[in-house]
């Protein structure tokens, strides 16, 4: 019997309405417009397992992250963990239960932060909103161990956000996230805004908490170089959909769609391999009104009029008529 994922998510789409106000479209003769940020994701995370969402800036990661964790309802589409519908369907206690098991960690960690609370304030909060700690002196003495475990002092605790470097205030949000007992914790962009030394610190801890307390990872980033190192499997997003979705090794190695290929091929060759290169070209389009078919094709060299006019389906972990078709790897050659 094979075991059920930990994270199910089914055909998840978002559509926001960035239409003027009723009385300028009278005045004016306009529409109402409608922006796709999400249209039919799908995919499913094991326990235990980093599951990373790339892609360009627009591409509809951090909407599908806010909508996983509940922050953003969906317009369609279920997010189910640990067999637990994240819908209004499911019983109120069960969805309570499991929010506690779900946290966030967010790009940017002093905004993340409150700048009035000292930090051991701000991690204890988790613990007292869900109340599994009774008594001060028991919770003072879990914010010390947890402040510990994400290589911090306990002395640091009565010091405020301020007075950290961006990646100890990253270390900070680690905690607070711990600190619910959490084993399913969202990534959204956590190092993007860190110097690279401090990156890897903190790449290296997540890691090293992952193994030792089995957590559960929705990683979201633009960065491959960070993708290649967390993640045991990627699905690369672009304008809304998933596109590509494969083992870390296997995309790494064998890229199959044209937009996962100039994706790698924008990553700086540090080995200097000589390895031909095709530089990205254009820029993402417009989400409110996206070309039609394919909509990486005003920007794929293996375009024909087959991906004007049709969507691709993900087929073999790959929604691309270039790949389907055979063209990608005669291009390829």
């Amino acid at each position: 019997m094979t075991e059920r994922p930990y994270v199910e998510v089914n055909d998840l789409r978002r559509v926001f309405d960035v239409s003027k106000p009723w009385l300028n479209r009278v005045l004016e003769g306009g529409e109402r417009q409608f922006l796709k940020a999400v249209d039919g994701v799908t995919f499913d995370i094991k326990k235990g397992e980093t599951f990373a969402l790339v892609g360009e800036s627009g591409s509809g990661k951090s909407t599908v992250a806010r909508m996983v964790v509940g922050l953003l309802p969906p317009t369609t589409g279920e997010v189910i963990i640990d067999g637990v519908s994240m819908s209004s369907r499911a019983a109120s206690g069960d969805r309570q239960r499991l929010r506690r098991r779900i946290q966030m960690i967010f790009q940017d960690p002093y905004a993340s932060l409150n700048p009035r609370w000292q930090v051991d304030r701000i991690v204890a909060e988790p613990i007292r909103a869900f109340r599994l700690i009774e008594g001060e002196r028991d919770i003072a003495a879990r914010v010390a161990e947890l402040l510990t475990f994400v290589g911090l002092h306990p002395a640091d605790g009565k010091k405020y956000p301020h007075e950290f470097s961006g990646g100890q205030r990253q270390r900070i949000a680690i905690a607070r996230a711990l600190a619910s007992n959490a084993e399913f914790i969202v990534c959204d962009e956590p190092t993007s805004a860190l110097d690279v030394s401090v990156q890897a610190q903190i790449l290296n801890l997540m890691r090293d908490l992952q193994d030792r307390l089995g957590l559960t990872y929705l990683f979201i980033s633009h960065n491959l170089a960070v993708v290649r190192h967390m993640a045991s499997r990627i699905g690369v997003m672009y304008l809304g959909r998933i596109v590509e979705i494969s083992d870390g090794r296997e995309l790494f190695s064998h890229p199959k769609h044209p937009y996962t290929r100039m994706l790698l091929d924008a990553v700086p060759d540090v080995g200097m391999t000589g390895r031909q290169r095709i530089p990205v070209s254009g820029e993402i389009p417009n989400p409110i009104n996206p070309p039609s078919g394919c909509t990486f094709n005003p920007r794929c060299p293996l375009a024909n009029q087959r991906c004007v006019a049709e969507i691709p389906a993900l087929f073999g972990g790959v929604a691309c008529h270039a790949v389907h078709e055979g063209r990608a790897n005669a291009h390829a050659a």
